[in-house]
C-alpha cells in the first residue's frame, strides 16, 4: 500500500475556488445522473449504504492544484490531493505492471493505461488516508483525461453498512489483474465504476448520458456474473469463461414435471475432505445440460446433495467433517424454490438470486424501517402501538405460504367496501396467535394501525399503472396497484412464498418502467 504523503500542499491561495470555470459544458449534469444511478443501484442492495458521487479534477500540469467539480456540502478537501499526479507517475515507474494486457493492444493505449493505473493508486492511497477514523469508504475510479485535466468518479459509501455483508479474501484477479470481487456489494461498485468511466469516455460526457427505466438492473445483474467469477476462481476454473451465475439462474428457472426445483448444490473440486460421496456418475453431468441437472436434482434430499466440481455434476452426496472456511474452496448453491436460489460459504449468505437479479442477503424484516414507515405513512410513534404492529408482521414473515398484510387508517370503510370480495370478521386485536391462523387462507388481512383487524381473505383493487414487476407474483403486484391508488394512508406487507418480505409505502414504492 502506497502512502499519501499529505503534508506537502499547496498553499492555500492557489487553490481553485468552487465557482471556477467547468472542465466541460456538462460535468454538472454528468454528475447529477450518475448520482441518480448509484442511489437506485445502490438502494436496490442496501438502503444504508448511502451512496455519494464526487468528480475530482487533476490538471495534466502539475503546477495547479487538483479540485473537486460540482462540490457540495459532502465534497472531500481538495488540498491532500495535491501532487497527485506526480505521485501517480512516481508509482507507475517504481511498481511496473506484473499481469499481462491484451496483445492486440497499441503502445499509445498500453501507455495510457499504465498512466491510469498509477494515477488511481495515487488517488485511493490519498482516499484512504483521509476514510481514517471515518464513518464512510470512499472509492476511486478509473482516470479519463478531458481537457487537460484527468477526471476520476469519487463513489462514498458507509463503512459500516458496507462491512455488514459478508466477504470473501481479498487479492484474487484475473489474468490481466483486474481484481475478483469479494462480495456483491463490491461487485457492484466495480461495475458502477466501469460503468461511469464509460460514459466519461464519451465526446461530450453528460449530453447524452440518460438514465435507461432498466439500468440499475441491468448492472445488478452484470455484477451478480462477475461476482460468480471468485467461486469460479477458487475452484480452479478460469473466472473469465466461467458462467456460474448464469446456469444457476437457469436450472433455478425449470421445472420437472410442473415441480419447482428445490435442492442443494455442493461446489469443490472432487476428493475433497470434506465432501462424501454416496454414489457416483460414471459419466458426469456437464452443469450446462440444465435440464439434466434439473432432473438430477429431484434425488436431493435435506441431507444428500448433488456434488459438482464447478463445470460437472460427478456425483450424489453429504457434506462432512468440519470445513475451515479460510480454505474458501466449498460452496452451496441453494436452490430455495422457483427462479430463487443462494450462494452460500460456510454459515453466510453471500448472495441470493431472484429471477435472475441477484441481491444482499440480508434481515427478511428490519425493525427499524419498520418503525421509519409507520411514523412516515401514519404518523405513529407510539411505542406500545409500533411494537404491537411489529409483533404482527413478523409473525406474518414466518407464514410458510406467503401472506399480505394491509394496514390502512380507514381500514373499516375499505373492509365493508371490499365485502363481496373478502371474509367480514369481527374486529379483533390481532396477537401473534390470532395473525398466525388468519394469514393461513390466501388473500389480504385488512387492518388498521391500531392494530385492529376488520376482514380476512381480501381480494384487492387497484388501478393499473406503469409500475409493477413482471418477475413479481400476484400478490405483490395487486399490493403495489392497491398502495399506489388508495386515497387514504396505507401501508402493505407482502410476504412472498421464497421468503422475500417487502413494505410497501407510497414513499417507496418502485419507479414507473
Amino acid at each position: 500500500m502506497f502512502t499519501a504523503q499529505t503534508d506537502t500542499l499547496l498553499p492555500e491561495t492557489l487553490l481553485i475556488p468552487a465557482d471556477a470555470a467547468p472542465v466541460w459544458p456538462y460535468q454538472a449534469r454528468f454528475r447529477r445522473t450518475t448520482q441518480a444511478l448509484a442511489d437506485e443501484l445502490f438502494g436496490m442492495l442496501d438502503d444504508d449504504l448511502h451512496p455519494v458521487v464526487q468528480l475530482l479534477a487533476m490538471p495534466t500540469d502539475t503546477d495547479l492544484p487538483a479540485h473537486f467539480l460540482e462540490a457540495g456540502a459532502d465534497a472531500l478537501p481538495a488540498k491532500p490531493f495535491a501532487g497527485v499526479v506526480a505521485r501517480g507517475q512516481d508509482i507507475q515507474s517504481s511498481s511496473p505492471w506484473t499481469y499481462n494486457d491484451r496483445d492486440d493492444l497499441s503502445p499509445a493505449i498500453l501507455r495510457r493505461r499504465q498512466e491510469g493505473r498509477g494515477l488511481r493508486w495515487a488517488v485511493q492511497d490519498v482516499l484512504n488516508t483521509l476514510d481514517v477514523d471515518t464513518h464512510y469508504v470512499h472509492f476511486a475510479g478509473w482516470p479519463i483525461l478531458i481537457n487537460d485535466c484527468f477526471v476520476i468518479t469519487v463513489l462514498r459509501v458507509q463503512r459500516k453498512a458496507l462491512r455488514a455483508h459478508p466477504t470473501l479474501l481479498p487479492d484474487r484477479y484475473y489474468t490481466d489483474g483486474k481484481p475478483l470481487a469479494t462480495s456483491l456489494a463490491m461487485a457492484v461498485m466495480y461495475r458502477f465504476n466501469e460503468e461511469a468511466v464509460k460514459n466519461l469516455s464519451e465526446p461530450e460526457p453528460g449530453a447524452g448520458v440518460m438514465s435507461r427505466p432498466r439500468e440499475a438492473e441491468e448492472l445488478l445483474r452484470a455484477a451478480g456474473r462477475s461476482f460468480l467469477d471468485t467461486p469460479a476462481q477458487a475452484l480452479g476454473l478460469d473466472p473469465a469463461v466461467a458462467q456460474l451465475f448464469v446456469t444457476c439462474n437457469t436450472i433455478s428457472s425449470l421445472r420437472y414435471e410442473g415441480a419447482e426445483g428445490v435442492g442443494r448444490l455442493l461446489l469443490a473440486r472432487r476428493h475433497h475432505p470434506n465432501l462424501e460421496e454416496i454414489f457416483a456418475l460414471t459419466c458426469p453431468t456437464p452443469l450446462t445440460d440444465y435440464r439434466a441437472v434439473r432432473k438430477l436434482l429431484e434425488m436431493t434430499t435435506p441431507d444428500v446433495h448433488l456434488l459438482a466440481d464447478g463445470e460437472n455434476v460427478y456425483a450424489l452426496g453429504r457434506q462432512v467433517g468440519h470445513y475451515d472456511t479460510a480454505r474458501e474452496d466449498l460452496f452451496a448453491v441453494n436452490f430455495v424454490t422457483h427462479y430463487a436460489w443462494e450462494l452460500q460459504h460456510g454459515t453466510h449468505l453471500l448472495l441470493r438470486a431472484h429471477y435472475g437479479l441477484p441481491g444482499l442477503p440480508r434481515a427478511r424484516l428490519s425493525r427499524t424501517s419498520f418503525r421509519r414507515d409507520l411514523k412516515r405513512t401514519f404518523g405513529l410513534s407510539d411505542a406500545p402501538k409500533v411494537d404491537k404492529l411489529w409483533d404482527v408482521v413478523l409473525e406474518a414473515s414466518r407464514q410458510k405460504h406467503g401472506t399480505l398484510l394491509v394496514i390502512t387508517t380507514e381500514a373499516l370503510a375499505e373492509a365493508d367496501r371490499l365485502k363481496l370480495q373478502c371474509t367480514l370478521i369481527e374486529p379483533v386485536p390481532l396477537t401473534p396467535l390470532i395473525t398466525r391462523l388468519v394469514t393461513a387462507i390466501d388473500g389480504a388481512v385488512l387492518l388498521d394501525p391500531e392494530g385492529y383487524c376488520y376482514s380476512i381473505g381480501v381480494i384487492l383493487d387497484g388501478t393499473a399503472s406503469g409500475r409493477g414487476d413482471g418477475s413479481r407474483g400476484a400478490r405483490y403486484n395487486s399490493a403495489l396497484r392497491y398502495v399506489e391508488s388508495s386515497r387514504y394512508p396505507c401501508l402493505a406487507v407482502v410476504v412472498s412464498e421464497d421468503g422475500l418480505v417487502n413494505v410497501l409505502t407510497k414513499d417507496t414504492l418502485p419507479k414507473v418502467a
